[in-house]
């Protein structure tokens, strides 16, 4: 028998008695036969370990070294500061799971409190909690909690400028919890506001209105008198954003917004491949119960001494069934962790220094893709930060295609002649021509 394969088929026969059928495919019953597997798996022959180093490190080489990242739409090739990456490698940290007993667990409660006072520092909201899985998931939540807290409205409102992959996300979770989902129109790359205003006639039962904070094209959207528009319909006013572009944008709270959600990948998270990354959760006191996830608070203890507890919660060994907030079971708290060390080191001026320096970087960016008048701003009349989207008289995968070749991750292909564009304070001039001259050449 393989160390790795335990099971004797005694074993195996005690668990299908005990199950009540006969064979193991009994239990894939409910899987279509298109989907099942008709020949033996392809697995390579056993490898010693230094096989299997040899093996990995072979794959390794296959990759092409990034030297510059120019794709955004909601996540960024920000600098990580060395101080972050070492700390959250530290073994109290890395091997640290959610506190079962969370009052001794001091040291993980306070930066999950100091976290959530950044994260309510930079939202402009009241509450913050700790926290979601990533941008797409909070939203979702968001989504829910907006639900829950009307009780008998079961209608939200989605505005068509938000990134299509978040958007799929929360259409999963509206279907399967019995929410309508409707899609505000966009109209010269924002959120149309006379479509919202027909759809909150047009529906009572509207719940929640999300629209973005920049949105999918890299444009600040102008939220003004949003908030009161949707409080006299009885509905939320929900913001979806990227956490870092908070620091030199109107915030949610400003915005007048009840819940803000989005990505914290901004705050120093590595790219890593598409993860992990960390959803964050803000909102107004009066909506802190129904908030997913935790809440630590402050407080002292039996000799005077500051502490932490948790104050509010919904994890898996208390939640109260069918009337929890979610389903939520850990928050991501490595990725808290980075986030609060990356705030604690830059700081508020730091943040609004980094959020400039990449929209430098974008103008320049921008001046040198569209010299010569083969790229063109799809949407020149509305402001940007630090991304844009750009229409080619060039194959947008033409040139996603020549700039990889060079190491380059050039944009986000939208369709065939757009694409989106995103830079930040890690690029240099040198590599931005580098871009240029790529595409000049198609």
């Amino acid at each position: 028998m393989h160390r790795y394969f335990p099971h004797t088929e005694e074993d195996i026969r005690a668990m299908l008695d005990r199950c009540g059928v006969a064979e193991l495919k009994e239990l894939y019953s409910d899987v279509p036969e298109e989907l099942t597997l008709k020949a033996p798996y392809d697995l390579p022959e056993e490898m010693s370990e230094t096989e299997v180093r040899r093996h990995f490190d072979a794959l390794a080489a296959r990759n092409i070294p990034l030297e510059a990242c120019f794709a955004g739409g909601g996540f960024y090739d920000h600098a990580v500061p060395a101080a972050a990456a070492s700390l959250i490698g530290r073994s109290e940290f890395l091997t640290a799971y959610t506190p079962y007993q969370p009052e001794i667990s001091q040291g993980t409660l306070q930066y999950i409190f100091e976290y959530q006072t950044m994260m309510c520092r930079l939202t402009g909201m009241e509450v913050s909690n700790a926290s979601m899985y990533d941008g797409a998931t909070a939203t979702a939540e968001a989504a829910l909690m907006a639900v829950a807290a009307s009780r008998k409205k079961r209608r939200v409102l989605l505005s068509a400028t938000i990134s299509p992959a978040v958007r799929r996300v929360v259409a999963t979770y509206a279907r399967f919890h019995g929410i309508e989902l409707a899609e505000i129109r966009e109209e010269g790359g924002v959120t149309s506001r006379a479509h919202l205003e027909e759809l909150l006639v047009q529906h009572s039962d509207v719940a929640a209105v999300i629209v973005p904070i920049p949105n999918y094209y890299g444009i600040v959207e102008d939220h003004s008198g949003l908030a009161d528009l949707c409080h006299s319909k009885k509905a939320l006013l929900v913001t979806q954003c990227v956490a870092a572009d908070l620091a030199v944008l109107r915030t949610p709270g400003e915005w007048g917004a009840d819940i803000a959600c989005g990505d914290a990948q901004s705050l120093g998270i590595p790219l890593s491949f598409g993860g992990p990354y960390l959803g964050f959760l803000c909102a107004t006191k009066a909506l802190m119960r129904k908030m997913p996830g935790r809440i630590v608070g402050q407080t002292t203890d039996s000799e005077g001494r500051r502490s932490f507890v948790l104050t509010l919660q919904a994890r898996e060994q208390h939640i109260r069934r069918e009337k929890a907030t979610s389903n939520i079971c850990s928050n991501q708290g490595l990725m808290t962790l980075y986030a609060s060390i990356y705030m604690s080191l830059t700081g508020a001026n730091g943040l609004r220094e980094i959020a400039m320096a990449g929209h430098n970087a974008a103008l320049y960016l921008l001046e040198k893709m569209t010299k010569g008048g083969r790229a063109r701003l799809v949407y020149p009349d509305k402001p940007f930060l630090n991304e844009f989207l750009l229409e080619t008289d060039y194959p947008a995968q033409a040139l996603i295609d020549a700039a990889l070749d060079r190491g380059i991750l050039a944009g986000i292909k939208v369709d065939d002649n757009r694409i989106l564009m995103a830079a930040t304070e890690t690029q240099t001039r040198e590599q931005v021509d580098l871009l240029a001259n790529i595409a000049s050449k198609l």
